[in-house]
């Protein structure tokens, strides 16, 4: 297997392990909000204040990468969200459960600017899609596992005994990360003389008058960067319902236990995983064949048609078995959005892919931010269908903001 191979196979475990330690309070809800007495808007809130904390560090946490590199600042983040992982089961109340969320989201924002980094190092440019779209699946995976894992967990150590688990886990992590990783490719011992060439003539260039310091006046004027914004906000709310609420409303919505509904809730994230890989393949496979802006466009608009389609039909369906066929459609369309556009904006972004990248996911995390508490608050005031019309209508919106994005005509060596 080649080096950068076995890079891919440890961002894997490394987005497994993000989305584990993020989804995992959503199981614990029960627990949680019994203990401390607290109201599903209360509990909208705890999930809310994550993705706050999450976008607010997007940006600053993709220029560290940037400056530092992927290696010290993923080594120091995932060491922080297994500590504060950990520090969750240690809740003494709601206020000391808002303000460890917060910082949590903070420390884990670095995480997918940091591989878009590594992925710009390591990767030859006909490369990036699919690597993009298998470290997003593991993501899926990680959510996915999660719900049915949790479970088990709370079962046999209690919610708090659960989360100094997956602490735990996830400083070993860090330290493996640490010893193995090198920001440059060059660097790394078990990189063959033959791959490395092969990378470094593959991979993107950067023209010899990009500037070396980014501006932040250049980073908020860019044109192509707010479009990528609009598209992952939508993207976001869209997929942030399953993360954080779809667990609960499939328990309650159809009367399941607390063991059906991990594993019923578990199917859309699976089709996740499965709409990355797809979407990372046909990224890849459109740009081999010379259609650089197709290669990004093509699988976003497919994807947010069937995000669209799929939350319209499920939320009208009476039984779990339908609603969750087609919210699997809708959450594989949404997540085959991703891989374009992560590979547009390290596209846009070339060495400061990591800002670039960071930036448009604060943007879909501020959508995550309202979809957490959308969903609580619309459900009360209209029902719960008119937060699924919400959501369908951004998805339109999305495909209207794809037909104006325009990505470089790249090549995959450069002057």
């Amino acid at each position: 297997m080649k080096t950068r191979h076995l890079l891919v196979c440890l961002t894997f475990v490394l987005s497994l392990l993000l989305y584990i330690d993020r989804a995992c309070i959503s199981v614990a809800k029960d627990n949680i909000v019994g203990e401390f007495n607290l109201s599903d808007k209360q509990f909208g809130w705890i999930l809310s204040i994550f993705t706050l904390g999450y976008a607010l560090a997007q940006t600053p946490s993709g220029a560290m990468a940037d400056k530092y590199g992927p290696r010290r600042v993923l080594t120091i983040i995932v060491a922080l969200w297994s500590a504060l992982t950990a520090i969750t089961g240690a809740a003494f109340n709601y206020v000391f459960l808002l303000v460890t969320r917060f910082v949590f989201g903070a420390a884990e924002a670095g995480a997918f600017p940091s591989f878009a980094r590594a992925t710009f190092s390591w990767f030859p440019v006909k490369e990036r899609g699919l690597v993009t779209g298998i470290n997003f699946s593991a993501s899926r995976l990680g959510a996915a596992l999660a719900l049915p894992l949790m479970v088990g967990l709370i079962e046999a150590a209690g919610w708090r005994g659960s989360f100094y688990i997956l602490g735990a886990i996830g400083v070993v992590i860090a330290v493996i990360w640490w010893f193995w990783f090198r920001d440059e490719p060059a660097d790394h011992k078990l990189m063959s003389d033959r791959e490395r060439d092969y990378i470094l003539e593959n991979r993107q260039k950067v023209v010899a008058s990009a500037s070396v310091k980014l501006k932040v006046s250049e980073l908020l004027s860019s044109g192509p960067l707010k479009l990528a914004m609009v598209q992952y906000f939508c993207s976001n709310f869209t997929f942030f319902f399953c993360l954080g609420w779809l667990f609960p409303y499939v328990k309650e919505t159809y009367n399941l236990t607390a063991a059906n509904a991990g594993l019923v809730a578990a199917v859309p994230l699976l089709g996740g995983a499965v709409g990355n890989c797809f979407s990372g393949w046909l990224v890849d496979r459109i740009y081999s064949g010379k259609r650089p802006e197709l290669s990004r466009r093509v699988p976003a608009v497919v994807g947010f048609l069937l995000a669209a389609l799929g939350l319209l039909v499920s939320v009208h369906m009476e039984t779990v078995g339908p609603a969750i066929f087609f919210l699997t459609i809708a959450v594989f369309g949404a997540d085959m959005t991703l891989s374009p556009s992560w590979s547009y904006c390290v596209d846009i972004g070339g060495r400061h892919a990591g800002a670039y990248s960071g930036t448009m996911n604060m943007a879909g995390n501020i959508g995550s931010f309202a979809t957490a508490l959308a969903f609580p608050y619309l459900k009360d005031a209209f029902g719960v269908e008119a937060f699924f019309y919400v959501a369908a209508v951004l998805n339109v919106v999305a495909i209207v903001t794809w037909t104006r994005m325009k990505s470089p005509q790249l090549k995959d060596a450069t002057a």
